[in-house]
Protein backbone atom coordinates (compact mmCIF):
# COMPACT_ATOMS: atom_id res chain seq x y z
CA UNK A 1 0.00 0.00 0.00
CA UNK A 2 1.68 3.66 -1.09
CA UNK A 3 2.30 6.02 1.68
CA UNK A 4 -0.64 8.76 2.93
CA UNK A 5 1.23 12.12 2.43
CA UNK A 6 0.59 14.34 5.36
CA UNK A 7 0.39 17.34 3.56
CA UNK A 8 -2.07 16.39 0.95
CA UNK A 9 -4.64 15.37 3.61
CA UNK A 10 -3.84 18.98 5.02
CA UNK A 11 -4.24 20.61 1.61
CA UNK A 12 -7.38 18.92 1.12
CA UNK A 13 -8.48 19.73 4.44
CA UNK A 14 -7.70 23.27 3.95
CA UNK A 15 -9.63 22.87 0.43
CA UNK A 16 -12.82 22.11 2.33
CA UNK A 17 -12.64 25.07 4.38
CA UNK A 18 -12.23 27.48 1.97
CA UNK A 19 -15.23 26.38 0.08
CA UNK A 20 -16.92 25.37 2.82
CA UNK A 21 -17.42 21.17 1.65
CA UNK A 22 -18.03 19.15 4.78
CA UNK A 23 -16.78 15.78 3.25
CA UNK A 24 -14.48 14.73 0.85
CA UNK A 25 -13.23 11.96 -0.75
CA UNK A 26 -10.23 11.34 -2.61
CA UNK A 27 -8.39 8.20 -4.45
CA UNK A 28 -5.06 7.94 -5.67
CA UNK A 29 -4.28 4.30 -7.17
CA UNK A 30 -4.52 2.23 -3.60
CA UNK A 31 -4.41 4.96 -1.65
CA UNK A 32 -8.04 6.29 -0.67
CA UNK A 33 -9.04 9.10 1.96
CA UNK A 34 -12.32 10.64 3.38
CA UNK A 35 -12.68 13.65 5.24
CA UNK A 36 -15.54 14.75 6.95
CA UNK A 37 -15.87 18.24 9.17
CA UNK A 38 -19.34 19.75 10.75
CA UNK A 39 -20.39 22.96 9.06
CA UNK A 40 -19.27 26.13 10.05
CA UNK A 41 -22.55 26.78 11.98
CA UNK A 42 -22.42 23.55 13.99
CA UNK A 43 -19.01 23.84 15.19
CA UNK A 44 -20.57 24.05 19.35
CA UNK A 45 -19.18 21.49 21.49
CA UNK A 46 -21.04 18.42 21.92
CA UNK A 47 -23.33 18.63 25.10
CA UNK A 48 -21.62 17.99 28.12
CA UNK A 49 -18.42 19.19 26.56
CA UNK A 50 -17.17 22.88 27.34
CA UNK A 51 -13.87 24.57 25.78
CA UNK A 52 -14.08 26.82 29.06
CA UNK A 53 -14.72 24.55 31.44
CA UNK A 54 -11.51 25.23 32.95
CA UNK A 55 -9.55 21.59 32.05
CA UNK A 56 -6.76 24.10 29.90
CA UNK A 57 -4.75 26.54 32.04
CA UNK A 58 -5.13 30.39 31.46
CA UNK A 59 -3.21 33.88 32.73
CA UNK A 60 -4.46 37.37 32.85
CA UNK A 61 -3.44 39.81 30.00
CA UNK A 62 -5.11 37.89 27.20
CA UNK A 63 -6.44 40.77 25.43
CA UNK A 64 -5.68 40.49 21.80
CA UNK A 65 -4.69 37.02 21.52
CA UNK A 66 -5.03 34.92 18.59
CA UNK A 67 -6.73 31.80 19.44
CA UNK A 68 -5.04 28.31 17.62
CA UNK A 69 -7.43 26.19 16.43
CA UNK A 70 -6.73 22.52 16.23
CA UNK A 71 -6.27 21.35 12.14
CA UNK A 72 -7.52 17.89 12.45
CA UNK A 73 -9.91 15.75 14.64
CA UNK A 74 -7.39 13.72 16.77
CA UNK A 75 -6.34 13.42 20.51
CA UNK A 76 -4.34 16.07 21.79
CA UNK A 77 -1.01 15.75 23.41
CA UNK A 78 1.04 18.27 25.44
CA UNK A 79 4.20 16.45 25.26
CA UNK A 80 6.24 14.20 23.12
CA UNK A 81 5.80 11.53 25.83
CA UNK A 82 4.49 9.82 28.80
CA UNK A 83 6.42 12.13 31.78
CA UNK A 84 8.27 13.97 29.46
CA UNK A 85 7.83 17.98 29.91
CA UNK A 86 5.45 19.85 27.82
CA UNK A 87 6.67 21.83 24.97
CA UNK A 88 4.44 24.72 26.26
CA UNK A 89 3.51 26.00 29.49
CA UNK A 90 1.41 29.59 30.15
CA UNK A 91 3.54 32.36 29.60
CA UNK A 92 6.39 31.01 27.79
CA UNK A 93 7.11 32.58 24.75
CA UNK A 94 7.17 31.36 21.55
CA UNK A 95 8.57 31.90 17.97
CA UNK A 96 7.11 31.08 14.93
CA UNK A 97 8.08 27.06 13.63
CA UNK A 98 8.16 26.07 17.46
CA UNK A 99 6.13 22.90 18.63
CA UNK A 100 3.42 23.59 21.14
CA UNK A 101 1.87 20.03 20.98
CA UNK A 102 0.76 17.31 19.04
CA UNK A 103 -2.14 16.17 17.39
CA UNK A 104 -2.71 12.56 17.40
CA UNK A 105 -4.62 11.28 13.87
CA UNK A 106 -5.00 7.93 12.60
CA UNK A 107 -1.83 6.81 14.11
CA UNK A 108 0.08 9.91 12.67
CA UNK A 109 1.54 12.68 15.27
CA UNK A 110 1.46 15.85 13.80
CA UNK A 111 3.30 18.57 15.38
CA UNK A 112 1.10 21.26 15.91
CA UNK A 113 3.46 25.08 15.89
CA UNK A 114 3.16 28.26 16.63
CA UNK A 115 2.45 30.33 13.02
CA UNK A 116 3.62 33.71 14.85
CA UNK A 117 5.90 34.54 17.81
CA UNK A 118 3.84 35.07 21.16
CA UNK A 119 3.21 34.67 24.81
CA UNK A 120 0.87 31.57 25.74
CA UNK A 121 -1.75 32.88 27.80
CA UNK A 122 -4.38 29.67 27.84
CA UNK A 123 -4.09 26.48 27.30
CA UNK A 124 -7.55 25.52 25.89
CA UNK A 125 -7.15 21.54 25.78
CA UNK A 126 -6.40 19.12 28.12
CA UNK A 127 -3.69 16.33 27.69
CA UNK A 128 -4.98 13.33 26.14
CA UNK A 129 -8.33 14.81 25.76
CA UNK A 130 -10.12 14.55 22.07
CA UNK A 131 -10.24 17.96 19.95
CA UNK A 132 -12.60 18.33 17.39
CA UNK A 133 -11.59 20.58 14.05
CA UNK A 134 -11.35 24.03 14.92
CA UNK A 135 -11.36 23.27 18.69
CA UNK A 136 -9.04 26.11 20.73
CA UNK A 137 -6.18 24.39 21.61
CA UNK A 138 -4.11 27.84 22.57
CA UNK A 139 -4.13 31.36 22.92
CA UNK A 140 -1.22 33.19 21.77
CA UNK A 141 -0.55 37.25 22.54
CA UNK A 142 1.23 38.29 19.85
CA UNK A 143 5.00 40.06 20.52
Amino acid sequence: MAKVDTDDIRRLAELMCETGLTSLEYADGDVSVKLRRRPAHSAAPAAGASWGDGSGASAEGGEGAITVPSPMVGIFYCAPGEGQRPYVALGDTVHTGDVLCIIEAMKMMNEITAERDGVIVEICASNKQAVDYGHPLFRIKPL
